[in-house]
């Protein structure tokens, strides 16, 4: 076997592996709940593949990155709100980003492996899929929650 044969069919498999690695539709139980075609019936597209299918939108893509005004966001799922306005910060990955979330809000599963173990954030009430949390954010709370714009609306206070 070649050194190109051999990159070319491990770089195949471990995509494969990482395509088959994100989240599932939880086995957890939600308040909210709806199959996924009346998910996709009341979900616009994109929110659809953020939401239900743990898609992830294109950094710089969100109107949320760049809003600055005082409010809550909420999941675009079940409209629970999700993070307060005073936890946002630039984080510089082109994704709103905060350092905590609303108490009672949101829930964490495992997703990924090896070293691309990942923390997914989704919302406790329906189970849509937020973003990830990840260890390398701000004080207080040393998190980075990165989130997707899509999968959230904003309030302005």
């Amino acid at each position: 076997m070649t050194k190109r044969g051999f990159l070319g069919g491990s770089l195949t498999a471990l995509g494969g592996m990482l395509i088959g690695c994100g989240s599932s539709e939880a086995k957890e139980s939600f308040e909210i709940t709806k199959t996924k075609d009346e998910w996709r019936r009341i979900l616009p597209p994109q929110r659809f593949a953020v939401l239900r299918e743990q898609s992830t939108e294109r950094p710089r893509s969100s109107p949320l990155n760049a809003e600055k005004r005082r409010g809550i966001y909420a999941c675009a799922g079940c409209a629970l709100p999700v993070y307060r306005s005073e936890t946002k910060f630039e984080s510089g990955t082109g994704w709103p980003s905060f350092f905590a979330p609303i108490a009672n809000s949101i829930g964490t599963r495992p997703d990924g492996f090896g070293p691309f173990k990942r923390t997914e954030v989704h919302c406790r009430r329906c189970g849509g899929h937020l973003g990830h949390v990840f260890d390398d954010g701000p004080p207080p709370t040393g998190k980075r929650y990165c989130m997707n714009g899509a999968a959230m609306t904003f309030r302005a206070a």
